[in-house]
């Protein structure tokens, strides 16, 4: 049964300390809009890999092409903005620490920053990313464990200000993907209770700040 760390969105300066290794989980899962030092830190403290996805804080990481320790960007080497070590699923199906997920960054668009999608923009990287995932299906016979999202699907935990509205087109990756989770940040709860949705067999949970999750195989 694996276990994870999974962070978004805010910082939590107890865990960036050596305590941390007290921990015993088998990686970090991250929403987006965190350091990526922090995230770098959590790993190496940890020893474990880390998944994560972009939110619309972070750096645009689109057009870069990793090889192992080498990163290339319109055909040139050059440094990697994200975290060392990191597993970027947005837009992807990665498999790690025994878990297959799913994963789409950013947020509604609302002004000229990465990171961000027009309603449409992103149902087109959705649909893309569900043909990836049937397709890897096929293959292995394997569903998707974790849709890794950092904003949530529209009124599924989201606001009604225009940066915090979340994403029709999640809706029907659900309906595809039929993961047991969807996890997101983008909501930050200011110290109200969030509780879980359920959306047929998916579990939708926001994870701003710091949880421990099992995940049940």
């Amino acid at each position: 049964m694996p276990k994870a760390l999974v962070v978004a969105d805010e910082v939590d300066e107890r865990l960036w300390t050596g305590s941390v290794r007290s921990l015993d989980v088998d990686l970090v899962v991250a929403a987006g809009d965190l350091p990526y030092d922090y995230l770098e830190f959590l790993a190496g403290a940890l020893d474990v890999p880390c998944v994560f996805v972009p939110g619309n804080h972070d750096p645009d990481l689109s057009g870069y092409t990793r090889y192992g320790g080498l990163s290339m960007k319109d055909g040139f080497p050059t440094e990697w903005p994200g975290p060392a070590g990191g597993i970027n699923a947005d837009g992807s199906v990665v498999d790690v620490a025994g878990l297959r997920f799913a994963g789409l960054g950013g947020s509604i668009r609302y002004n000229d920053g990465p990171n961000q999608w027009t309603q449409r923009q992103q149902s087109r990287r959705a649909r893309r990313l569900e043909r990836r995932a049937k397709w890897r299906r096929r293959r292995d016979g394997r569903e998707v464990d974790v849709l890794l999202t950092h904003s949530p699907p529209l009124h599924l935990g989201d606001r009604e200000d225009p940066p915090h509205r979340g994403f029709a087109c999640l809706h029907r990756t659900i309906a595809t993907l039929r993961p047991r989770w969807l996890l997101h940040g983008h909501i930050h709860p200011h110290g109200e209770p969030v509780p879980d949705r359920v959306v047929g067999t998916t579990r939708v949970r926001n994870v701003v700040g710091h949880r421990i999750m099992e995940f049940p195989r």
